[in-house]
């Protein structure tokens, strides 16, 4: 078995194991200073916004250019007096985008690039996309993205409960806000890809955090019968049981995404990958952090608040200090007749196991 098989199933067992809910406010702590650099990224460098939301022409030839990229960004700035974004094409020709431009603007530029280029006016084409057109884009985005969020709210709230379901937003949140952030301080364009992008992601990040609340509702079934685990300790035995799971399907679909990002974008210099590779990228990291560190810990702070999952928690701790003031540790003690909630798989909570364990605590005989 691999290293990381080998960690997987000692993790699932409960043999090792990392205390991530009991030092949950570490990462809401680091959550939060990332979610504020986001925001403050958003505030003081806004998105740039493609062509497709502000409205403007793009310019296509195909035939060679007989000037560089450089040089025909800089005759594109001039003919415009606007910011352009400037493309080489497969076949050799360029691509040239221009926003705010309107249709008699753009038939002099048309010329001017003509003449600059050294390419025939009939040799360039041109396409005008409105900025009403851009506008009813990215009215369908939020409207998407706000009934994806009802959705799963819903869904969850049925399917789990209603603390899953907040916490599980909450996550989603954190996500696209971090995303979205980095979209801003990298200055990348954002384009009908980059909002397909951020939807995929959401699956991805919400993927991750049902697989580990599945388990956390099967570890917590009937869990006031019994006194020996809190509500947090079997959080944090789901999270540790499957935490390898989580980091090998984020490492799978992070690796093309990469292969996008950083060859296709990067080496090959096709910049349009960028628009949906990097909201991939970001959005995929974000939601495989935030399933582990930001929802499951939210939802053992709201349970932990009920007077019932309390009340337990403090009957465990009372019990836990009596086998401590006796000398004996809590693997040594007799279950209580009640204790009829056998150990989970994976248990995680700071003390030894029983020999021969196998993801369930033997009951002592009389």
């Amino acid at each position: 078995m691999s290293r990381l098989g080998n960690l997987g199933a000692r993790l699932y067992r409960g043999e090792v194991g990392y205390d991530f809910i009991g030092k949950r406010k570490i990462w809401y702590g680091v959550s939060i200073l990332i979610t504020i650099t986001a925001i403050l990224g958003l505030a003081v460098s806004g998105l740039n916004m493609g062509i497709e939301f502000k409205g403007g022409a793009v310019f296509t030839t195909d035939t060679k250019a007989k000037v560089s990229v450089s040089q025909a960004h800089e005759d594109a700035v001039a003919a415009s007096g606007h910011e352009a974004i400037v493309q080489e094409l497969g076949n050799g020709g360029l691509r040239i985008q221009i926003t705010e431009v309107d249709t008699k603007k753009a038939d002099q530029i048309k010329a001017q690039l003509s003449e600059d280029l050294g390419i025939p006016e009939a040799k360039i084409n041109a396409d005008l996309v409105g900025p009403s057109w851009g506008e009813q884009i990215a009215n369908k985005a939020w409207a998407g993205l706000g009934i994806f969020m009802v959705l799963v709210v819903v869904y969850l709230a049925i399917a789990f409960e209603w603390r899953m379901a907040l916490a599980a937003l909450i996550a989603l949140i954190h996500d696209i806000t971090i995303t979205v952030g980095v979209y801003a301080l990298v200055g990348f364009e954002v384009t009908p890809g980059t909002v397909i992008g951020l939807l995929t992601i959401l699956g991805y990040s919400l993927y991750d955090t049902v697989v580990v609340f599945d388990s956390l509702k099967e570890g917590t079934h009937g869990i006031t019968k019994q006194t020996r685990w809190t509500y947090s300790e079997i959080a944090n035995r789901s999270i540790n049981g499957t935490l390898v799971r989580s980091i090998n399907t984020t490492v799978v679909a992070l690796l093309p995404v990469a292969g996008l990002l950083f060859i296709g974008g990067g080496v090959l210099g096709a910049g349009m990958l960028n628009d949906i590779s990097l909201s991939l990228f970001v959005g995929l990291a974000a939601g495989a952090y935030s399933s582990i560190f930001i929802a499951t810990p939210l939802v053992a702070d709201l349970k932990e608040r009920e007077p019932q999952i309390k009340a337990l928690k403090k009957r465990i701790l009372a019990k836990r200090a009596a086998a401590a003031a006796k000398g004996e540790s809590a693997e040594d003690e007799r279950d209580d007749p009640t204790d009829d909630l056998t150990e989970p798989a994976g248990a995680v909570v700071g003390q030894r196991r029983q020999p021969g364990g196998h993801g369930r605590t033997p009951r002592n005989r009389r």
